[in-house]
Formats: C-alpha cells, sequence, structure tokens
C-alpha cells in the first residue's frame, strides 16, 4: 500500500458509514449493535468523536483525550455524523499528511504515529464499524473487495493479547474463521467479531423503513 492509496481507501470506507447511517430510520436508534452495550445512536456518537479526534490529531491537537470522546449529534444524529465524518475526510487531504506525527492517546499515551500508520487505524475502524452499523440495521454493507482486503493486513497488526480481555477493550480476543470466509470475515474475527451476529430482538418495522433505497451492487459480506 502506498502513501496515496490509504487516504482513498480510508474517503471509500467513511463514506460507506455515511450511506448506511443515512438509511436509519428515527425509530431506529435504539437498536442493539455488535458492540456491546452501545445502541446504534450510541455508536453513531463514537464514531462522530473519532472523526473530530483524527481530525484534531492531524492539525497537530490530537494530544488531549478530550477531542475523543463522544459526540452528542442530538435530534438530527445522520447530519451530526456527516459533518464529523467531512471533518476528518478534509483533515486528511493536506499536503504531507501521510507523513505528518498523529497523536493518539487512546492507543498509546506518549509519541506520536507516522500519519500513513494512523489514517490506517481510522480506515480499519470504518470498515469495522461500518459492518456494525450494517448489521445493526439489517442491510448490506456495500464495499469494493480490494478495499476489504486493504484493511485485512492493518485488522492482523493488532496484538490479539491480554488487553482485549480488559474491562473496555476496543477489541475482543480473535475468533475463529469459517472454512469458506472471505476477505470481510476474516477482518471481522481478527477483531474478535462474531460474523454471524444478530440482534438479540428486533423492533417493529419503524415507519419509513420500507422505503430505505439499497443499493444494487455486489457488496461483501
Amino acid at each position: 500500500m502506498d502513501t496515496t492509496d490509504i487516504v482513498a481507501l480510508d474517503r471509500s470506507a467513511v463514506l460507506e458509514t455515511v450511506r448506511i447511517i443515512d438509511l436509519a430510520a428515527p425509530g431506529d436508534w435504539d437498536r442493539p449493535t455488535p458492540c456491546a452495550d452501545w445502541t446504534l445512536r450510541q455508536l453513531v456518537e463514537h464514531m462522530a468523536g473519532q472523526h473530530h479526534g483524527f481530525a484534531a490529531s492531524a492539525g497537530g491537537g490530537g494530544g488531549d483525550l478530550s477531542v475523543w470522546k463522544e459526540l452528542p449529534l442530538g435530534d438530527d444524529p445522520r447530519a451530526g455524523y456527516r459533518a464529523a465524518a467531512e471533518r476528518a475526510l478534509d483533515a486528511f487531504t493536506g499536503p504531507g499528511i501521510t507523513e505528518a506525527p498523529f497523536l493518539l492517546p487512546e492507543i498509546r499515551p506518549q509519541g506520536a504515529f507516522p500519519g500513513k500508520l494512523a489514517i490506517g487505524f481510522h480506515f480499519l475502524d470504518h470498515v469495522v464499524h461500518g459492518w456494525d452499523l450494517a448489521a445493526a440495521l439489517g442491510v448490506p454493507l456495500t464495499l469494493p473487495e480490494d478495499v476489504v482486503r486493504a484493511a485485512l493486513p492493518l485488522a492482523r497488526l493488532v496484538p490479539d493479547d491480554e488487553r482485549r480481555r480488559a474491562p473496555g477493550a476496543q477489541f475482543l480476543p480473535a475468533q475463529p474463521s469459517s472454512a469458506q470466509a472471505g476477505p470481510l470475515e476474516h477482518v471481522l474475527t481478527a477483531l474478535g467479531r462474531h460474523p454471524d451476529w444478530t440482534p438479540v430482538h428486533r423492533d417493529p418495522t419503524p415507519a419509513g423503513e420500507a422505503d430505505r433505497h439499497l443499493p444494487e451492487d455486489t457488496h461483501v459480506r
């Protein structure tokens, strides 16, 4: 992966999360997600906070943990999330961004990461959270296979050690993949996801859900 690819890959993954969130109906925000104890709203507010944190880090200000906190999205979570995503994507377009130092205190309290790797973390996070969103809403995740394949080596860089068993860990211990697993399943299981996850319960179909327009493209699932 060269230094220009990661920015394009990240944009693809983030725009897919925007597309999926735009499908959410008013009654969807309390739905469960594959992220334990997080509703759809809580997951989206976490993701919006991460966008703000990465944008701040791209500008040299990511060392303050307060810029990474969940971002309340009020009465229009879709618009709030879209604005947060655009902020991060815009921040990654600056000259020399892949060589710039990024402070990521949630990953490493001291010291910076090179921009290419930091944006890679952002990319991986939004491939996986894109699947979380899609699973919660029962809609397809539409990402080209080459984009998903690019996330796999990054997923395998994440240490699978005792930190995954600690309270509040970002990822659970890795899970086994099926014999027929495709690249998305390998990404998910490497980070402790169960690809066959479904909500414990489903609310009645919210008003407007039948009107969702689902893309007809081939999708990775």
